[in-house]
């Protein structure tokens, strides 16, 4: 998607006839046959014809040329500005609809133009042309596309095809939408194609609306509207990517604002099914269907230069190893140059391993920004990377002892002495009862100069890197809509600096939000960004978040657990908050209750 699609969460929060981008080579190459492929290092290197970078390739897909004797590799990126300094005679930046390179390594790209010299008559002179996926069927390239806004009935997005016999074009798009408008207006975005031994299928859809598949007709080039299938509840989920592995079909999705500058959270979940269709249930069985969305996070932030990491694709290199490409946000360089707010999506790729049927980025480590052993491009390479599985985070990033003087088991009949409150709620909106804190949320928030802000309970960080954890519960009902009551943790600077994890309802839902605020900012950048964890409890969240010391920063790694043993990492901020101290919230509307059980305070385990 376009940075300038809107965000809908910034106010919280196979083989055969169709040749899918996952395959690409047939058997390994022979030992000793083979030569090792180069290291590279993030983002790809997409040159231009002079000599210059690519400043950005949003929502990349990838496939293998297909015809005899083709070396190349193609990467086709969603409409955007190449280039900071090409512009019209107005001074906007020059759009590319669907620039397209190739590679023989998969690290160094070359520019070989554009999918789209025009749009297709339905779509309007406004609309753009988002999340190419192409695959090869019946000797020839189709690209799928999403249409933002059309000329047809409603004026809706759509989804487009277009066809070729080259892989660069030109591209023949003389054909209907596969996917029309709706009279509601959802999101007919980011399409995907996966084929089995029964049928194609064709997935689309966005936050508005949610996830849907469609059986594509025999040609590839329509859908019948009668065998629509929802795949992922609304306000959630795009950038649908499924991969068939093993037996299982693993849905990838991203989820949060793509386009948020330094604050951009966008991340990547993972949830399998053994059908195509779903259910998809992600590492705690929860579905994405389900108001407590489920989805395991697969593919976030981790405290180096990249945000926002998402809308990926997934290829397998000639020694068999499989890799993801997506895009990311450099939060040191985020925009355009002289447009600030208009946020650059450069194109990463990392090694997609597997470990216990599930899918984890370079063995858990997540988004590279250090020499990396490359892919194997060409048959007669290996990759020299191997995985190698650390505990994996939460097993890294847990609780040492137990610092009792700031630990909370709410026992008494009132709150114990290092608690200090930042405007302390009126008479009778909370309580101390059968050894649980009580809290009725507030009509509030933390994002001055907005009015009123929310109350804050505080009490003292200890010295060093430390792990907080709550287990908050929200009375919020099932159904629409409690936009944003929420109930959990800050690590509090002041009322423009924190970082934040909480229960929330956003629509229709209930996820938990990880979010960072900062002030004051440069002019046109945001104070507020977040992203989302794994999935709330039927009755409670578990929320955890742990402080590192880095330099003259800090590192605040969030987790949430259905059940407090078993924990997923929700993403790394990285904030500078001085003499924070540990807090809780309960905002975002008046009307329900948050309920916290415990508050613990540990020393990081050695």
């Amino acid at each position: 998607m376009t940075s300038r699609r809107l965000a809908l969460f910034t106010a919280v929060l196979v083989a055969g006839a169709l040749a899918i981008p996952t395959t690409a080579f047939g058997s390994p190459p022979t030992a000793g046959a083979s030569s090792v492929a180069p290291a590279y290092q993030n983002p790809l290197d997409l040159e231009l014809p002079d000599g210059g970078q690519a400043a950005s390739c949003a929502d990349p897909s990838v496939i293998h040329g297909q015809a005899s004797g083709d070396t190349h590799w193609y990467l086709y990126c969603t409409s955007d500005a190449l280039t900071e300094t090409e512009r019209d005679a107005a001074g906007a930046l020059v759009q590319h609809s669907v620039p397209t390179f190739q590679s023989t390594d998969l690290i160094h790209w070359t520019y070989v133009g554009d999918a789209f010299p025009t749009k297709p008559d339905w779509v309007k002179p406004t609309g753009g042309i988002w999340a190419p996926e192409v695959i090869y069927r019946d000797g020839q390239y189709r690209l799928y596309f999403a249409a933002s806004e059309t000329t047809l009935a409603g004026g809706g997005s759509a989804v487009g095809v277009a066809t070729s016999d080259s892989p660069t074009g030109p591209w023949n798009y003389d054909y209907d939408p596969v996917v029309l408008p709706d009279d509601a207006g959802h999101w007919k975005f980011d399409p995907h194609v996966v084929t089995t031994a029964d049928a194609s299928y064709l997935y689309y859809g966005s936050y508005f609306g949610g996830i849907f598949a469609r059986v594509l007709s025999d040609d590839g080039l329509s859908t019948d509207p009668a065998t629509e299938q929802q795949i992922a509840i609304d306000n959630r989920y795009e950038g649908t990517y499924i991969v068939e592995h093993d037996g299982w079909f693993y849905f990838f999705g991203s989820a949060t604002n793509c386009c948020n500058g330094p604050l951009t959270g966008y991340a990547t979940f993972v949830a399998r099914s053994r059908s195509p269709l779903g259910p998809f249930l992600d590492r705690d069985g929860v579905s994405i269907l389900d108001p407590h969305v489920g989805g395991t996070p697969v593919l976030t932030q981790n405290g180096n230069r990249w945000v926002g990491t998402g809308h990926n694709t997934v290829i397998t290199d000639a020694s068999g190893q499989d890799w993801i490409v997506y895009h990311a946000v450099d939060r040191t360089d985020p925009y355009y140059s002289g447009d600030v707010g208009y946020t650059k999506r450069p194109a990463l790729i990392d090694p997609l391993d597997w470990r216990n049927g599930w899918p984890v980025v370079r063995g858990g480590q997540g988004p590279s920004d250090e020499p990396v052993p490359g892919p194997a491009a060409q048959p007669g390479q290996q990759t020299a990377y191997e995985p190698s599985f650390a505990p994996g985070r939460s097993g890294e990033l847990r609780p040492g002892h137990r610092i009792a003087g700031l630990s909370d088991e709410f026992s008494g009949n009132r709150l114990s002495d290092q608690w200090t409150w930042v405007r302390e709620p009126g008479a009778g909106e909370y309580d101390l009862s059968h050894g649980k804190l009580v809290w009725d949320t507030q009509a509030a928030d933390l994002h001055p100069p907005a009015t009123p802000l929310a109350s804050v309970l505080t009490e003292p960080a200890p010295d060093g890197d430390y792990v907080v954890e709550a287990k908050v519960s929200m009375d919020t009902p099932e159904g629409c809509c409690f936009n944003y009551v929420q109930g959990g943790l800050v690590v509090y600077g002041d009322d423009g600096n924190y970082v934040k994890l909480a229960s929330v309802s956003i629509w229709n839902t209930k996820q938990t939000e990880f979010g960072k605020n900062v002030q004051p900012v440069p002019e046109g950048y945001p104070s507020y960004g977040n992203t989302v964890g794994g999935p709330v409890g039927e009755d409670w969240a578990y929320l955890r978040i742990v402080h590192r010391a880095q330099g003259d920063t800090d590192l605040y790694t969030a987790f949430t657990s259905i059940d407090g043993h078993t924990w997923r990492e929700s993403g790394t901020w990285t904030h500078a908050l001085g003499d924070a101290r540990i807090g809780l919230v309960s905002m975002g509307g008046a009307g329900f209750t948050s309920t916290f059980d415990y508050v613990r305070v540990s020393a990081l385990k050695d």
